[in-house]
């Protein structure tokens, strides 16, 4: 026991510098994980996303979840892997948590005399001196800082984070790929197969693409994918397709799609300029992680659109 705590003590020196240290006592317990600061049994429960397959809905797939805790734990940096990573409270009876400093902080009252080690060569009054506990390993130190640290409670949760690491991927709409083709002298014939795709598909169209961002002490890695394409043919119809569709080719003939595709049962004239207005909608999904933690965000709200005319084959014949 005196061996792990003197391992886990350099350790803290580490993350924090040399101080005057002693460890508050805990508890017995059956429980496999105990939070030393509130003295609750931690439990991790994770609760997976559905599957994806096919459907009628782009909500279909992974589930959004998860906004995650300001404040974390991680002794990793400083060779502590027990226990993991993971949300702690923001602040307990000792003070309040800080990510930086990877313990709860408050100030030293009263202040140690002038020449404390504590100060490590400064004079009262230049900075203060701080307690700094550390449940995980059951240590306190004193530590000099010429400001008060953070709390890393009032800051950005890790899903906020993981926001602004999308906002860096430049997501946009896919360029539509789509017969009959579009154009002024382009018409498709009813009951002949549509095929839609994602045309010249890349990372900021399809994914995956992955970003990361830090703020507020809590940095988040963030991949986005399309998870499907609504495809709102313009009838009436709404088509979901998970995965890019298959480009059309002369060989084809008339045969549909395997992938993604539709077939028209009336003709668009009647429609505004005479053509049907097809939009695809992407469904991305976005994985988080960091700061012991993870969750996913759905974005749906990319679209893009094209017009097609499509008639009666005895009509065009004519």
């Amino acid at each position: 026991m005196f061996a792990r705590g003197l391992t886990g003590l350099l350790a803290l020196v580490v993350l924090l510098g040399s101080a005057v240290w002693s460890a508050p006592a805990t508890a017995e317990t059956d429980c496999k994980r105990v939070d030393a600061s509130t003295g609750e049994c931690m439990i991790r429960v994770e609760v997976p996303g559905g599957p994806s397959g096919p459907g009628d809905s782009p909500g279909e797939g992974p589930r959004d979840s998860g906004s995650g805790a300001s404040c974390y734990w991680d002794g990793t940096s400083s060779g502590i892997p027990d226990p993991p990573p993971g949300p702690v409270p923001c602040s307990n009876d000792f003070g309040y948590w800080s990510n930086a400093l990877n313990c709860y902080v408050r100030l030293a009252d009263p202040q140690p005399s002038e020449g404390d080690p504590a100060w490590q060569g400064h004079e009262p009054g230049d900075g203060n001196v701080y307690e700094c506990w550390q449940p995980q390993t059951d240590l306190q130190i004193q530590i000099w800082l010429a400001t008060p640290p953070p709390n890393s409670g009032a800051g950005p949760t890790p899903r906020e984070v993981a926001q602004l690491a999308v906002d860096r991927m430049n997501l946009r709409a896919i360029e539509i790929g789509i017969v009959p083709e579009p154009g002024p002298d382009r018409i498709g014939i009813v009951g002949m197969p549509v095929y839609m795709w994602v045309k010249d598909p890349d990372e900021h169209t399809w994914g995956p693409i992955t970003a990361t961002a830090s703020a507020g002490g809590v940095t988040i890695s963030a991949t986005a994918r399309v998870e499907s394409i609504q495809w709102d043919m313009g009838d009436g119809t709404k088509v979901t397709c998970h995965n890019k569709g298959t480009p059309y080719k002369s060989a084809y003939g008339r045969s549909k799609s395997p992938t993604c595709g539709h077939t028209y049962e009336t003709e668009s004239a009647g429609e505004p300029g005479d053509k049907f207005t097809v939009t695809a909608t992407s469904s991305w999904v976005v994985s988080w992680e960091g700061a012991g933690q993870s969750g996913t965000i759905r974005l749906n709200g990319l679209q893009r659109s094209v017009r097609v005319a499509v008639g009666e084959a005895q009509v065009l014949v004519q």
